[in-house]
């Protein structure tokens, strides 16, 4: 019997796979609005009632699509990060320190560290978006009519930016972090409080909101790049992007250069 389950799964799996695989083809040529359930039925020889038997609607499999979509996103910036898993930026605990143990420079090898990395995992991103343009619009471009996503993809959905997230707090646990200029209002302060409670992280309230600025920052930069508001505008974007997301590190305190410099 588990021989025989173990082939039912199999098969399940697989069929679940072609289902989806039918569902991105139709993504791409005729946008989500248009997907359907008998459409993708047909196009794999299946009839519409055992399709049913996988996913009972159009937005269940809408779901499941855009589940895979912010997973592989969050995977793509998680494997850019060279120095994910460790406890100081470069992933091996604190660097650049004049000694043992010693103070970090703000500003010196830590920071210089934590910059590439930042820049990493947002070129991660931005290489994922480009080569799956059709699964980022589903989830970073206009909402589908009539479909409202359940809690489930919520933390899916975050998993880029707790990748940058982790760059960050490596930075302030090295010390090689400068917190923004200026006081926060305080119903940001107390929002950003709320949000490193929710995230179980400890960063100073203004760095917080640097990053959820930052954040939304990356993927208008992203998108403004895949849907052609660039076009005719920037030329060399990968050196564009470049440029743009090492500004962007600086907005949430992570910067290459000594503190005081010019």
């Amino acid at each position: 019997m588990t021989a025989i389950r173990g082939a039912r799964e199999r098969a399940r799996s697989e069929i679940t796979a072609a289902i989806k695989d039918e569902a991105r083809t139709q993504l791409a040529a005729e946008g989500a609005t248009k997907l359907s359930l008998r459409a993708v039925a047909r196009a794999l020889g299946m009839a519409s009632s055992a399709l049913y038997r996988y996913f009972p609607s159009r937005d269940d499999l809408l779901t499941a699509l855009i589940l895979d979509a912010y997973h592989a996103i969050g995977a793509a910036a998680e494997a850019a990060d060279p120095g994910a898993g460790g406890s100081g930026p470069s992933g091996s605990g604190p660097s650049g320190s004049a000694e043992p143990g010693g103070p970090v420079v703000v500003g010196g090898p830590d920071a210089a560290v934590c910059v590439e990395r930042w820049a990493a995992v947002c070129g991660g991103v931005r290489a994922w978006a480009l080569a799956h343009p059709h699964e980022y619009a589903l989830i970073y471009g206009t909402p589908v009519p009539g479909y409202r996503a359940p809690q489930a993809t919520a933390a899916p959905a975050g998993r880029v930016a707790r990748a940058l997230i982790a760059v960050v707090c490596d930075a302030h646990a090295a010390g090689a972090l400068r917190e923004p200029p200026g006081p926060l209002p305080d119903t940001l302060a107390d929002e950003a409080r709320a949000l490193m409670t929710e995230l179980d992280i400890d960063l100073p309230a203004p760095v917080v909101a640097a990053l959820v600025a930052t954040w939304a920052q990356l993927f208008g930069l992203i998108s403004f790049e895949l849907f052609g508001q660039f076009n005719r505008v920037v030329e060399d974007r990968d050196a564009f992007f470049a440029h743009t997301v090492r500004r962007l590190a600086g907005g949430v305190g992570l910067s290459a250069d000594p503190a005081g410099s010019a």
